[in-house]
């Protein structure tokens, strides 16, 4: 008899359906294609404008048929693609809660097309914790050489020193060391927390972040996590974790993270949310509306399989915890 981890369900969101998600999406379906068992969400149409031929019949397809067919294009930014994403993300919530799936990985979404549809979602992330009612959620991003958990998310730079807080950043050192744990089975993660200006602050010459908000939150991390370390300048912390010292970099803000993850490898570039009862991941890009218009050359389709790979990881060792 064949173990329950061996058959999981994997659902797939379509994302924005006028940019990559669909093209990515069933690229890696086929690619994948008798090792794993997707569930796909989405507008069959727009599916198979970019599939193989037949490859939408063959699958386990819930089509909500809600892109019409007049005027649609790729490439374009839309309220009602922007509608139609947020469509499938309700349907893929609602197969989670019917347990006819057991993850979720997620094609791209336009923010802009979404808020034009009306809705105040900056994010995947935002999405979930809301209609999750997810009291705390960490955006972890990572490739194969480096993984970061970050502290503040999509808000403007200017904005980060007085959103920091030294209970935030113990908040998701301690949600991204037990994620860690349990479903990356590293029994004893070692985690640096990055400081927010350049060299630390230098004993606060360049700015006082380091001493008021992040130092206070190592001293309080200490007691769960002995061997945390940090504040340490952006740069030292991610070259020392990329050479293999540290397991996981709490970033402050989305660029520290990003930047270095794209660098490093965005060919495996993943975000995958922390903080929700079910696994959930995506590639580490955007809707790359210029390149669905374009429509040649196609995407990049490893970032999706890195995504759908990793969901059915973390979700096995979850079950297994």
């Amino acid at each position: 008899m064949k173990s329950p981890l061996s058959n999981l369900k994997i659902g797939l969101t379509l994302g924005d359906p006028s940019g990559i998600g669909p093209e990515i999406a069933a690229r890696a379906v086929s690619a994948l294609r008798g090792r794993f068992d997707f569930v796909i969400i989405g507008d069959r149409r727009v599916f198979d404008r970019v599939a193989e031929s037949g490859l939408g019949k063959s699958l386990d397809f819930i089509d909500l048929n809600n892109v019409s067919r007049r005027g649609f294009k790729f490439g374009k930014v839309s309220a009602d693609y922007g509608r139609a994403s947020i469509e499938y993300l309700d349907k893929a919530l609602e197969l989670i809660k019917g347990k006819r799936i057991d993850c979720l990985v997620t094609a791209p979404i336009s923010k802009e097309a979404v808020k034009l549809a009306g809705y105040n979602y900056s994010g995947h992330t935002e999405y979930f914790a809301q209609n999750c009612r997810a009291k705390d959620t960490v955006m972890m991003l990572l490739n194969k050489r480096l993984r970061c958990a970050l502290v503040t998310r999509h808000i403007p730079l200017n904005a980060v020193s007085s959103r920091l807080t030294t209970a935030g950043i113990c908040k998701t050192t301690e949600i991204a060391f037990d994620s860690l744990r349990r479903l990356f089975k590293i029994e004893n993660p070692r985690i640096v927390i990055s400081a927010l200006n350049p060299h630390a602050s230098d004993n606060g010459l360049i700015g006082r972040e380091e001493e008021w908000i992040i130092q206070p939150a190592v001293v309080k991390l200490k007691k769960k996590i002995p061997s945390i370390q940090g504040p340490l300048p952006a740069d030292t912390a991610i070259s020392k974790a990329i050479g293999g010292k540290f397991d996981c970099v709490i970033s402050l803000f989305h660029d520290q993270a990003l930047i270095p993850l794209k660098i490093s490898g965005a060919d495996s570039g993943v975000n995958l949310t922390l903080g929700l009862e079910f696994i959930r991941t995506t590639p580490l890009h955007g809707v790359a509306f210029d390149i669905a218009a374009k429509r040649n050359p196609a995407a990049d389709i490893r970032p999706m399989i890195e995504a759908i790979k990793l969901a059915v990881k973390c979700t096995r060792n979850q079950k297994r915890a």
